[in-house]
């Protein structure tokens, strides 16, 4: 550890963590081929970051010093455990090195591939929901074990065990870490949207201590139609965004929950509320739209009446009776 790191640098170093380390982490485990390999290494090059930094200064690209720092650090790491874990591990270590050796510089559009693909990674089927939804969270959105465990009201240790069960998961039956073929992508892409749903609806319910759990589903939204940009992906992110726009109005200082009908619309979030209806309305053109975007028109339509006596139930109840995909 440093011996000491100012304070503002330290504080920098904190911010090029919470925007580069999901690329970074993406990148190694496509390197390495291993999550926990790739996680410890990563923290490794950000610890390397603290000492070295304050001498030399920040690099003008940081990205490309930690994950070419975290390469380092994860040879160093096979080589060590080679030593002692026989001739079938030594093997390996020499050709996973060799392949962290050989590849090429990253550019932006292979890193952001690479977020993709541990998107999907995190969110595989043969994985426990519970196990997705952890996973998804630390490596994605670089949620702590804690933050975890205290959003979901679990101890940091059982969440720790999810974790660590994905992660074996994902080990034992060699999960590809690649983005599904054409033929397999839409199946695929529900078990991804299901997930970033559960987080957000786990943090909408949790009233007033769920708000960050709803911010991070959002957040994971915007990446994710930032790197598939389906129809779906949307319509759920404008769903996301319609609901969040009413957290305010829907619980009373008691915290008691508060009907539609009942909410101070003066306390929905507008800004947020119209870029929810931009969404909506994008994915609707396609008449094969899904039930994140039915969902979302429904709850546009609630969005737009005010008062609520001018609500359009006739198009709500329209709405309701459409079925998805038809």
């Amino acid at each position: 550890m440093p011996q000491h790191v100012p304070e503002q640098l330290s504080r920098t170093i904190e911010d090029i963590y919470r925007a580069e380390s999901g690329r970074v982490l993406a990148t190694l485990v496509r390197l390495i081929g291993d999550i926990d390999l790739a996680e410890k290494a990563m923290h490794e090059a950000f610890a390397a970051a603290l000492e070295s930094w304050p001498q030399t200064g920040i690099p003008d690209q940081p990205r490309p010093w930690l994950v070419s720092t975290a390469r380092f650090k994860a040879i160093d790491r096979m080589r060590r455990r080679a030593r002692f874990d026989g001739e079938t591990q030594r093997d390996f270590a020499l050709y996973v090195e060799a392949r962290i050796n050989e590849a090429s510089h990253d550019d932006d559009e292979e890193i952001e591939d690479d977020r993709l693909r541990l998107i999907f990674t995190c969110c595989h089927p043969a994985l426990p929901p519970e196990g997705q939804v952890a996973l998804t969270l630390r490596e994605i959105c670089g949620l702590t074990t804690e933050e975890i465990a205290r959003a979901f009201l679990v101890t940091p240790a059982t969440l720790a065990q999810r974790i660590v069960r994905a992660k074996a998961i994902i080990r034992d039956k060699a999960i590809p870490y690649q983005v599904p073929v054409s033929q397999e992508l839409s199946a695929r892409l529900g078990a991804v949207l299901l997930v970033v749903y559960l987080i957000f609806n786990e943090g909408y319910s949790a009233e007033t201590t769920g708000a960050e759990l709803s911010r991070e589903a959002i957040r994971l939204g915007r990446l994710l139609l930032d790197l598939l940009p389906e129809l779906e992906v949307m319509g759920l992110l404008g769903l996301m965004l319609l609901h969040d726009s009413r957290r305010v109005a829907r619980t009373s200082g008691d915290g008691d929950l508060i009907l539609l009908e009942q909410q101070d619309r003066s306390l929905w979030n507008r800004e947020q509320m119209a870029e929810g209806i931009s969404l909506t309305e994008s994915a609707l053109q396609s008449r094969r739209f899904g039930a994140y975007t039915l969902q979302a028109a429904i709850a546009a339509v609630h969005a737009e009446s005010s008062p609520v006596a001018s609500t359009d139930w006739r198009q709500i109840t329209l709405l309701y009776e459409l079925e998805p995909g038809k």
